[in-house]
Parts: structure tokens; C-alpha cells; sequence
């Protein structure tokens, strides 16, 4: 699964800086995001500190802003910031009881996704949160197909579509998920890839002037 992450997660960049009248590259870059999203809701799920799970994410997050703004020329903060917040909150949530306050909880984090400049902005936040409360089930692929429809409807996402491809594995093809999930890498390289591959494509981009 690491390793399915990281190689689609860099396909779609690529795709997104040098090919981007090419949809293929970021239609294979759909499958990254949710794989992330899954592996915050098992790092929430079984860490056995959430303190240090948090610092490892923003210590990830820092280290790649600046990375990620050339490489992309944008202003926005990376998918890792993204987890980060989503793993606080997380971690908050599970000291509620189910109410209006977790519920009201939920709504203003979305809020904060939308008006601060977070990758992927409320949706990402919750298909982070599907993943961690949803059983894998139908429901979960169910409650992932919703959120892509209202993303295509708010924001015209289409390509988005395809994000449901790694979770229908996870539901409807269960061995060969756990095939995936059995690559694993060196923990330095999953929790490096990120911003050394932001690196990598800041300095091509910088030579090659685009």
C-alpha cells in the first residue's frame, strides 16, 4: 500500500507540472489520496503516541512547504498539513461523545479547510474522516461515491471520481489489499518520500525554467 501511494502520488505530479493536457497521469494520481487518508485513520487507530504521531506529521509538513510551493507555484499548504489538522482532530473526537458538539466540531474544522488554503480543502478532511469511522463495508465505499458526487457538483471535480478505485479494493477485494498492503518500505523512506520527491521536482522545474 506504502508503495502504491508513493509511486501513484508521484505519477500524478508529474503529470500535474509537466503533462498537464494529459489526463491519464493525473487520473492514475486519483489513487493516492485516498491511500494516505486510510494510512492517517490506521496511524490514528494504532499509534501508541498520538503526541509524537502529530509532531512526525507537522515536522513532514514543514519540511516540504517550501518544496511544495515551487515545485507547484502555489500558495497553498501541502496534503501533509492537511493530515496533520485532520490528526488533531481526530484525536479531540475521540474524547467526545457523539453530539452536537463533535457534529458542530466537525463543521467549523471543514470551515477551516475551506477558507485557510488546505490541499483538497474540506473534502480531503472528510474522506479522512470516512476512513477512520466507517467500517469496511459497503458503507465506506457508500459514504466515499457521496462525498465524490458532491465534490463534482460543488466544484466540477470529475476527474475525482476515480479516488473510489483504492477503496472498492479495500471492500470488494480483500486479498489482494492485503497483497498491497504487505509492500511495505523502510519507515525513513514513507515518511521522506514526500518531501524529497517535492524537492526533486522544485529543482527540475527550477531548471527548467517553467
Amino acid at each position: 500500500m506504502q508503495l502504491l501511494a508513493m509511486l501513484t502520488m508521484l505519477i500524478d505530479h508529474v503529470g500535474l507540472i509537466f503533462f498537464p493536457d494529459q489526463p491519464l497521469w493525473r487520473i492514475i494520481g486519483r489513487i493516492a489520496f485516498p491511500l494516505y487518508a486510510y494510512a492517517l485513520a490506521q496511524g490514528h487507530q494504532h499509534t501508541a503516541s498520538h503526541g509524537k504521531y502529530v509532531l512526525r506529521l507537522l515536522g513532514i509538513a514543514a519540511l516540504s512547504q517550501i518544496p511544495y510551493q515551487l515545485a507547484f507555484d502555489t500558495n497553498e499548504l501541502n496534503i501533509v498539513a492537511s493530515l496533520c489538522v485532520a490528526a488533531i482532530l481526530l484525536r479531540i473526537l475521540d474524547g467526545l461523545s457523539p453530539g452536537w458538539i463533535s457534529y458542530t466540531l466537525i463543521v467549523l474544522a471543514c470551515a477551516l479547510f475551506e477558507i485557510f488554503p488546505f490541499e483538497y480543502g474540506a473534502y480531503g478532511l472528510l474522506l479522512m474522516l470516512i476512513f477512520n469511522y466507517m467500517k469496511s463495508g459497503p458503507m465506506l465505499v457508500g459514504m466515499h461515491l457521496l462525498l465524490n458526487l458532491a465534490a463534482l457538483y460543488t466544484y466540477g471535480w470529475v476527474i475525482q471520481l476515480f479516488s473510489i478505485i483504492p477503496t472498492m479494493i479495500i471492500v470488494y477485494g480483500p486479498n489482494l489489499w492485503r497483497k498491497l498492503e504487505s509492500w511495505r518500505v523502510p519507515r525513513w523512506v514513507w515518511r521522506l518520500f514526500y518531501p524529497a520527491h517535492l524537492a526533486l521536482l522544485a529543482a527540475v522545474v527550477h531548471l527548467l525554467g517553467k
